[in-house]
């Protein structure tokens, strides 16, 4: 029986009972059943590399020991699993110690909201407390922007694909060229004209919503000057400054918030994905205590209270407790860029573009469809990578962050021959 044959077999119950919906079962073909540190195996007994990380979800890695046996312990003593925004112990602890390890060392000054488990519930609830403090409706994103699925937040992402399956008009935002969008030109002279000229149609807006790095809009990075004059023009104009870090966020380009090294204060920062450790649903939305003008259940949703991922929440913040999990980071994405190089510099075939920092990067490819096809030959090596990218143009990589330099070399030499592959065709 064929490989191909067996994939069909193997997926038939996806293939006929679950929604046209589906993304990745379609790219990785197979049954996951069990993963720990930064490999996952299927029910085959297949072993993979993740240089996935559930789309950045898993930078603590997979099945962390620590956090099983707190969440077995919790369970096992009967702790409250759903609360709302109820007061628990798992609640308390993490709200103290995020202060206390996070925000406190920063000198940052937020107070912390629970607004939903995902990504896009934090955007959503961004968006509503920047109109209600300013009373403006109009919200400025950027090209290529990605921040959610439901309407609010889907309406200052970019992707016209994903726009189009609102099914509705999107309205009360405005999309301008993020950095580097078009060389040689200057996003921030063209931004400052737009606000100053009042024949340019564009409203003062609410906020400024920003990624600093755009995960999925191709692993385009902001130079740390351009999200400083974006601060800039959001305290000239009065205007709030939104920092989606729910990709980007959470040490994932090597220091816990991804706008650090510019020096930027946010007035909300926007953070899902790995807040929760192990994988499991959790956001919070930080927002300075000047700007926290909710009324009592104004927003609000039924698992904001997810006490098994306060708990996990809590264990990886003892990651950050010092600076050593930072500069390990830092060193591996340094590894991982000098690799990416060598690549391109080895396959001029590819025409590639080094993109992204810290373990965020990836290799825009001019070449239509390759990035998929070595993302697919990757996969049948033992290496899960996905594309992004408006046109899925962009090799990218997000190992967990526990990841070794042994499994970032070993999955970089599968890449490599899934590129020889992939060329070669």
């Amino acid at each position: 029986m064929t490989t191909a044959v067996l994939s069909d077999k193997k997926m038939k119950t996806f293939e006929e009972i679950e929604s046209a919906v589906r993304s990745y079962s379609r790219g990785w073909p197979t049954v996951f059943e069990k993963a720990k540190g930064y490999k996952m195996w299927d029910t085959d007994g297949n072993e993979y590399i993740d240089f996935f990380a559930g789309a950045g979800t898993l930078n603590y890695g997979h099945n962390d020991d620590t956090m099983q046996e707190k969440m077995i312990e919790y369970i096992k003593n009967d702790g409250i699993i759903h609360s709302l925004d109820m007061g628990t112990t798992p609640r308390k602890e993490f709200l103290e110690r995020y202060k206390e390890i996070i925000l406190e060392p920063r000198d940052l000054d937020y107070k912390i909201m629970f607004p939903g488990p995902t990504g896009t519930n934090t955007v959503e609830s961004a968006l509503k407390i920047a109109r209600k403090v300013t009373g403006r409706d109009t919200v400025i994103s950027f090209t290529n922007a990605f921040h959610g699925m439901t309407i609010g937040s889907l309406s200052v992402t970019g992707n016209s694909f994903k726009r189009h399956g609102a099914g509705v008009p999107l309205h009360h935002s405005v999309s301008m060229p993020f950095d580097d969008y078009v060389d040689g030109q200057n996003s921030i002279a063209y931004l400052e004209r737009f606000l100053e000229d009042s024949g340019s149609g564009v409203a003062l807006p609410a906020a400024i919503i920003l990624e600093t790095v755009q995960g999925e809009g191709g692993i385009n990075a902001a130079s740390m000057e351009w999200l400083k004059e974006i601060e800039n023009i959001c305290r000239r104009w009065d205007i709030l400054l939104i920092v989606d870090d729910v990709q980007a966020g959470n040490g994932r380009t090597g220091t816990y918030f991804s706008f650090e090294p510019a020096g930027i204060k946010p007035d909300v920062v926007c953070l899902s994905k790995s807040i929760g450790g192990v994988g499991l649903p959790m956001a919070i939305t930080l927002i300075k205590p000047e700007y926290d003008q909710w009324g009592p259940g104004e927003h609000n949703g039924t698992f904001r209270g997810n006490n098994l991922a306060f708990i996990t929440a809590t264990e990886a913040l003892k990651r950050w407790e010092t600076n050593d999990f930072s500069k390990e980071i830092q060193e591996k994405a340094q590894f991982l860029s000098d690799s990416i190089k060598e690549i391109i510099n080895k396959y001029p075939e590819l025409n590639g573009e080094a993109r992204g920092r810290g373990l965020m990067q990836g290799i825009a490819i001019e070449k239509e469809d390759l990035a998929n096809e070595i993302c697919a030959e990757a996969f049948n090596r033992g290496l899960i990578v996905e594309t992004s990218g408006p046109s899925d143009e962009v090799v990218k990589f997000l190992p967990p962050l526990i990841i070794d330099k042994e499994g970032l070399a070993k999955g970089l030499k599968i890449l490599e021959e899934s590129i020889k592959a992939a060329i070669s065709k």
